[in-house]
């Protein structure tokens, strides 16, 4: 039985060139993101990674207390096909490799891109979506997608992750998504603990109004 008090959050935050314009905001977000699951109660590890045309683990199973602040240096263009299975298939080994009661009753992967895929070249739309629905399926993986100035439930969906799970936010309101976003972690990852088949909490019209 895996650890039901243990949640494993990784995170895949697009740094390609595109971010400049929203780089403090996107900073300050994440920060809200942490702040949040760190007032969440059971034992809480984070793994971010950042890609543009080449895909960077920043940390891996760092306690949430031990969070630095985030430094986004955007640069490049936006491989998120091959950067988001290069996040899946590593951390399922790592995850596999543990012995079954080390192994975190609770994974949440989010993204956030405010760019369309354009520089991929191992993996393909179809691929990322068998992967994703394979990890949810088989192991209760949750995924969300969090896109600017995009169709998020259309690309969201294109690569497995569903609707309900996916928001589309104006440029200037990345901070706002994210501090969202995390609040529904934080529910998502008390309620877990109460009931193992506890569903995520998904965007709301309201919501997804207000991000427009």
């Amino acid at each position: 039985m895996t650890n039901p008090d243990l949640t494993h959050l990784y995170f895949l935050l697009d740094r390609s060139g595109s971010m400049q314009s929203i780089k403090s905001d996107t900073e300050g977000g994440f920060a809200a993101y942490i702040e949040e699951q760190r007032l969440g109660s059971g034992e809480c590890r984070v793994t971010l990674a950042q890609f543009d045309d080449e895909f960077e683990t920043v940390y891996a199973d760092l306690p949430v207390a031990d969070v630095p602040p985030l430094r986004l240096r955007p640069r490049n263009s936006t491989a998120l096909l091959d950067s988001l299975a290069r996040l899946i298939t590593e951390a399922g080994a790592r995850l596999a490799a543990l012995p079954e009661r080390e192994r975190p009753g609770t994974v949440v992967v989010a993204v956030m891109t405010d760019g369309m895929e354009n520089a991929s070249r191992e993996w393909t739309h179809a691929a990322v979506k068998a992967l994703i629905e394979q990890q949810t399926r088989d192991y209760g993986w949750e995924f969300t997608y969090m896109g600017a100035d995009q169709d998020a439930i259309e690309v969201g969906m294109s690569v497995g992750i569903s609707a309900d799970s996916s928001i589309t936010y104006a440029r200037n309101r990345a901070g706002d998504a994210m501090a969202l976003q995390s609040r529904k972690v934080r529910q998502y990852r008390e309620a877990k603990r109460v009931d193992a088949a506890a569903p995520m909490p998904g965007w709301t019209a309201e919501e997804r109004r207000d991000l427009a």
